[in-house]
């Protein structure tokens, strides 16, 4: 397979179990050199590092665009070895890299923080390859293993976690606190008429857990503890931390080491409409690639999206702002028995019925399975080719009374079928 994304936005389509998640998974690796589940083995998913078949060759060739232009690598698995090769010629980029994955879990990519040493970084500097976090992790915090130079083995807490950060940043009521407002208003479902903010307080879940839990205002008024909040609210919460924790490590590590924070970042994200309300999927993708502005207040920063999706909504929600010079559109299907990767050509579908049909999701039309086959058993019918009917929709009684069972009054199928079905006379 090849793909060549979009310095922009890049949306994957395809059936459960054909590699959609696989093929993030194999971007975070080129951007990290590192794969999620080799520095967590906490991650509740994932693929293997490693090909399926044992023994059998693969490899990796992957561009990075970095101040020295545009580099590229090639990197083939070593089975004896069970591992890729990874010299040092590889490249690395300057952007920070957050991989939303579908199961809740994050993972974490800092060029200042992670990328190989560099001889002006202090002598205990810890060269962490990665931050991984699986779903309990990002709520309750991460620790590591590290090794310093003339020291043994040393745990170290990389991170604290949602609930400890966000209720540390609200009592401070400083920019951390400001910041991760911003950004969750920022990637709510509808921009100042449901605007997700931080409740006026923090609030205990019981007297026997000692911890402040931060809360979120509802739209009906009432602050609930996040976690109490929905499936949806979590996740987005969850990313809105990630990324202000990700941002805030970053600018921290940028005055340690006296270098320039970046201003862009590469986002991966497995399933962006997870337990979103349509509502929410139609605003979630155009949120998100103006989320860096939010983030560092930089008007020039800039995100390079790459998503994969099964919600038509997605889609339709991108027709605006699509711009095929920097966007692309990808889709995964199974031919003759082999996975096939697709570029998509751009083109409008406007209602998301159009966008169901479409080659992106395949589907040939866009009812219920039994409405679905009684109205090809009456385009059938229509056009005289009784021996394509069922042995149950055999006559047009039988298929009218299918129709009347299965479609709604106000169906746009229904005017054509009647002029067809009365013309007919007593034919059967």
């Amino acid at each position: 397979m090849e793909m060549r994304f979009g310095p922009r936005l890049n949306l994957i389509t395809g059936d459960n179990g054909l590699g959609k998640s696989f093929l993030l998974d194999v971007a975070w690796w080129a951007l990290t050199r590192q794969w999620p589940q080799d520095l967590n083995q906490n991650l509740t998913s994932g693929y293997p590092a490693r090909p399926t078949e044992i023994g059998k060759e693969a490899s990796i060739r992957f561009g990075v665009a970095n101040k020295d232009g545009h580099v590229e690598y090639d990197s083939n698995y070593v089975a004896g070895q069970r591992h890729w090769n990874s010299g040092s010629k590889h490249p690395y980029g300057q952007s920070l890299v957050l991989y939303v994955m579908a199961d809740g879990g994050f993972a974490v990519w800092d060029p200042l923080r992670n990328a190989p040493k560099v001889s002006s970084e202090p002598s205990n500097y810890s060269n962490i390859k990665g931050y991984v976090f699986s779903l309990e992790e990002v709520w309750n915090g991460l620790k590591y293993i590290i090794k310093l130079y003339s020291h043994s083995d040393k745990e170290i807490q990389v991170c604290n976690g949602l609930i400890a950060d966000w209720a540390s940043w609200i009592r401070e009521k400083g920019e951390d606190a400001a910041r991760m407002s911003a950004v969750l208003t920022r990637l709510s479902p509808a921009l100042g008429v449901e605007s997700l903010q931080p409740g006026d307080r923090l609030t205990r879940l019981s007297l026997d857990d000692a911890r402040d839990i931060p809360t979120i205002r509802m739209g009906y008024g009432q602050d609930v503890p996040i976690l109490h909040a929905s499936l949806g609210v979590r996740r987005i919460t969850s990313f809105a931390y990630m990324l202000s924790w990700a941002w805030r490590e970053h600018r921290i590590a940028s005055e340690f080491l006296g270098l320039a924070p970046s201003s862009r970042m590469v986002v991966l994200f497995d399933e962006i409409e997870a337990h979103l309300h349509p509502r929410w999927q139609r605003a979630i993708v155009p949120a998100l690639l103006q989320v860096m502005e939010t983030l560092t207040g930089d008007a020039s920063a800039s995100v390079q999206l790459i998503g994969t999706t099964h919600a038509p909504l997605v889609l339709a929600s991108i027709e605006p702002l699509f711009d095929e010079e920097q966007d692309r559109l990808f889709a995964l299907d199974l031919v003759d028995g082999r996975v096939s990767l697709k570029e998509q050509p751009w083109a409008k579908q406007g209602d998301v019925i159009n966008w169901l049909v479409s080659d992106s999701f395949g589907l040939r039309q866009g009812y219920s399975l039994e409405a679905e086959q009684a109205i090809e058993c009456a385009n059938a019918w229509m056009r005289g080719d009784f021996a394509a009917l069922p042995a149950h929709l055999n006559t047009k009684q039988a298929i009218h009374a299918e129709l009347k069972r299965v479609l709604a009054g106000h169906d746009p199928f229904w005017p054509r079928w009647i002029v067809a079905y009365e013309k007919s006379g007593d034919a059967a």
